[in-house]
């Protein structure tokens, strides 16, 4: 139950992001409103006394839009081409099992954790899901949610920047790849709405993995698809959601020491730098294997949150299907990994 302190506290939290935001477009870096969000709230956390909370109510929201956007993107021409990804999606395999046995010693060897919480460290995404499973099996949570939450942050963070300064795609200010409110067919969005609703409800009930983000992307694809609809989640509620994201990641580290979170960022940066190369051998084989474009690849292969990663996508016009498919193979190896090989250990 939301209580009206909360809602205020959260809605300040949000405010204090969104001013992160505005600082980041006026510096004119990447993806201001994502990423100026993380550094806003996560300054923010070092003042306790502050009367702010995580404004977690409104991620489930913020995930139905996305999964909104990215099923918009599987138009009747795109489906088309389907087939081709399939080869590249077989690499998802492979680069998920390397990074969990690469994470696993990296964490075990150098960070002494034990090898439950090791693994499920080691896991590339689904951080809620791998503390609910390191309840199960008697893991360390505290070090789970942590490490998640650094290689999450650090993901995130280089991206954009990899992106705009590297491959020249100018993702500062307002240029995103999206369709402002006016431009909107209002009866349309007010059904792909209803139909994210419906598709979030459902997943859940069926007890599937990313069920607010999934769900509505699935019914999207059907709709969007088919012709049925042809409106997209517009600019302005997109900026919303990036604004939410940002909030909520720079959040992890609230109440934890600066001396602990120091800690864990410099002992999960030697396990993102094990991603990085893991995820450059698979992009380069990908990338001269199938002539995808790189920056599609470089998304495609990358380590991060499902939601994340694909709402960057979104916001460079990156080949969203292609990228969402190999997100979603990763999602379904790890989630149907995860629990089998941590009862046995």
């Amino acid at each position: 139950m939301i209580t009206t302190k909360n809602l205020f506290q959260m809605l300040l939290a949000l405010f204090i992001g969104a001013i992160g935001s505005i600082v980041f477009i006026y510096l004119s870096l990447p993806l201001p409103w994502l990423l100026g969000a993380i550094f806003a709230s996560s300054i923010a956390m070092r003042f306790e006394n502050l009367p702010i909370q995580s404004p977690k109510t409104f991620s489930t929201p913020a995930r139905v839009l996305i999964g909104l956007t990215i099923g918009s993107a599987f138009t009747p021409e795109i489906l088309q081409y389907l087939d081709v990804y399939f080869y590249s999606l077989l690499l998802v395999i492979p680069f998920t099992i390397l990074t969990i046995l690469a994470g696993m010693y990296y964490y075990q060897r150098y960070q002494g954790f034990d090898k439950k919480t090791a693994y499920l460290s080691s896991m590339p995404g689904g951080v809620i899901e791998m503390v609910i499973i390191g309840e199960e099996i008697k893991a360390d949570i505290a070090k789970i949610t942590l490490v998640q939450s650094s290689r999450l942050f650090f993901i995130v963070i280089s991206l954009p920047f990899v992106i705009q300064y590297i491959f020249k795609v100018d993702i500062s200010g307002n240029q995103l790849i999206t369709i402002p409110l006016s431009n909107i067919n209002i009866g349309e969005f007010l059904a792909l709405l209803i139909v994210g609703a419906i598709g979030g409800i459902l997943a859940k009930k069926l007890k599937i993995s990313a069920a607010y983000l999934i769900g509505p992307m699935i019914l999207s694809i059907a709709v969007h698809s088919t012709g049925l609809i042809t409106t997209s989640v517009p600019d302005e509620f997109l900026k919303f959601v990036q604004v939410v994201f940002g909030t909520i990641i720079g959040f992890t580290f609230r109440g934890v020491k600066l001396q602990t979170v120091i800690k864990t960022l410099i002992g999960t940066f030697g396990h993102f730098l094990i991603l990085v190369c893991i995820s450059t051998i698979f992009i380069t084989i990908a990338y001269y294997s199938f002539g995808f474009p790189l920056l599609s690849t470089l998304l495609a292969f990358s380590p991060g949150g499902q939601a994340e990663i694909n709402l960057i996508a979104i916001l460079v016009g990156a080949n969203v299907p292609y990228i969402t498919l190999h997100h979603i193979v990763r999602l379904f190896i790890v989630m149907n990994l995860a629990p089998i090989f941590a009862r046995k250990l």
